[in-house]
């Protein structure tokens, strides 16, 4: 599909606990400083032209992917968020990246880059 179709959407446990900036309203107000993965992120979108946004929870996660023009999405969260959204966004394709929890759960989470970016090149073939 055309990247214009694609959306990356992760959960905002993936920001840095102590980052001060409120990405959840404006990803653009991220500082890319690498104290946490969303930098990484959002150079993928850049690089693939793909969309890439944030949510606090299913119900915004939900609102996100809903929208007409969002055909594929990249889908990264712990696997109980993932299973759950993937249920609810059937029939579109989501190909579902586990976030990773060296702190616990929702703080601090992780991402493996190089999966994401396998999984935007998986939707864009």
């Amino acid at each position: 599909m055309p990247p214009e179709n694609v959306l990356i959407l992760f959960s905002h446990c993936l920001q840095n606990s102590e980052c001060p900036q409120k990405i959840i309203r404006d990803l653009q107000l991220c500082k890319r400083c690498g104290k946490c993965t969303i930098k990484g992120l959002l150079e993928l979108s850049e690089r693939y032209g793909v969309k890439c946004v944030v949510a606090s929870g299913g119900v915004m996660a939900m609102e996100k992917v809903k929208s007409g023009s969002v055909k594929g999405i990249v889908a990264i969260a712990c696997e109980k968020e993932l299973k759950e959204g993937i249920k609810g966004i059937f029939p579109k394709p989501v190909v579902a990246v586990p976030n990773l929890r060296p702190k616990g759960p929702c703080k601090d989470c992780q991402v493996e880059l190089a999966e994401v970016e396998r999984s935007i090149k998986s939707l864009l073939e």
